[in-house]
């Protein structure tokens, strides 16, 4: 059980239809792939998807230089682990890049541990189900038009899923906004629930007007309104309106998470792995939001986030993204709305090598 390897590569793995994100064309998602091999010839994999070239290069070496001191780690010991890279790299200050550079050496330990103890990921750790609900969260940018938005919520649905998420904030008035929302709830019915991503778009003002013209649109929740760390301003949003606040995905710190949810901040609190390191410090944040009697959802990573948040009993939602379906030989199914964790040991994935090779760029 002990590790005797680690390799880390970097991927380009180009994209069907690129995206806007971040004010840029996205044209490919890059991802940083650790695998870890142990004494009994067990492999774990783990990896971190952005669609930053010039980061994830850096990530890369990053995570490949962190990997040498695993050798000779015990694979069930992903805490020890943890904290030894984590000391290794605190040089740079915590969070950031060195999160990032973590994660997938993170995931790929635990993916190991369960493939030693041949248990899926979901059970290890914690067991509270197999499934959970899902949304669709893929080609709902704000860079269509209304109609093109409703065509590709309209997919989705038709695809099986009964919840989907749209990016806002680039319209110049509240009415705008609720018109993409409107146009979206026409296209899949009343029973769809249709949730609302700002990107940090608005002021507290504006968040405030536009969260109530939103909220009268029938929207199931409204995320990020405002900058990350405007925690007072997040706090003051959800005692004013009525639909629920979601934030989360950008802090990297249990001590972040912690004022945000002392604030009483959100109503769901969102959890990007990469960001938080991974599976080791990601359940000690969903624990910190299971005692203030707040749901959790994952950000981006699908295949990954089910089994999390099925282990614990406020996983609330999955963000369905399926960012890495191009190096993976299949996603998990998705059965009546819910995404079902995979069955086999570890993440119970399988990579996809000739895909592997071929988008290989370090």
């Amino acid at each position: 059980m002990k590790i005797t390897q680690v390799v880390v590569n970097v991927l380009r793995v180009p994209v069907d239809l690129p995206y806007v994100a971040g004010g840029r064309t996205v044209d490919a998602n890059w991802h940083v792939v650790a695998r870890i091999t142990t004494s009994d010839g067990v492999e774990g994999v783990g990896y971190v998807v952005y669609p930053r070239p010039d980061l994830m290069t850096t990530i890369g070496h990053a995570a490949r230089e962190l990997g040498e001191y695993l050798i000779g780690m015990n694979v069930l010991e992903p805490e020890a682990a943890w904290d030894r890279l984590a000391r290794r790299g605190d040089w740079v200050g915590p969070g950031g890049l060195l999160h990032c550079a973590l994660c997938p050496l993170d995931i790929a330990l635990w993916d190991a541990a369960g493939k030693t103890l041949g248990q899926p990921l979901h059970r290890l750790l914690g067991g509270y189900r197999d499934r959970l609900p899902t949304y669709a969260s893929d080609g709902l940018w704000y860079s269509l038009s209304p109609d093109e938005l409703a065509a590709s919520a309209r997919r989705h649905v038709e695809s099986g899923f009964d919840a989907v998420k749209l990016r806002l904030g680039k319209e110049a008035t509240p009415e705008l906004e609720a018109l993409r929302v409107r146009a979206v709830r026409e296209a899949v019915g009343p029973d769809v629930r249709i949730m609302v991503d700002a990107t940090e778009s608005w002021s507290l003002t504006r968040a405030r007007r536009t969260g109530r013209v939103l909220q009268d649109a029938g929207i199931a929740w409204l995320e990020d309104p405002v900058r990350h760390l405007d925690v007072a301003g997040l706090a003051e949003l959800r005692r004013q309106l009525e639909v629920p606040i979601a934030a989360g995905e950008h802090l990297y710190h249990l001590d972040a998470f912690r004022m945000l949810l002392e604030a009483r901040a959100v109503d769901v609190v969102i959890l990007d792995l990469a960001r938080v390191g991974g599976v080791t410090p990601w359940r000690k944040i969903a624990a910190m939001a299971h005692a203030h009697r707040i749901a959790v959802c994952g950000h981006v990573v699908p295949e990954i986030q089910v089994h999390l948040l099925s282990a614990i009993p406020n996983g609330h939602l999955v963000e369905y993204v399926p960012r890495s379906a191009g190096i993976l030989r299949s996603m998990p199914r998705l059965e009546k709305g819910e995404l079902v964790a995979p069955p086999g040991p570890g993440l119970g994935l399988e990579l996809d090598e000739p895909a592997i090779r071929r988008y290989q760029v370090d």
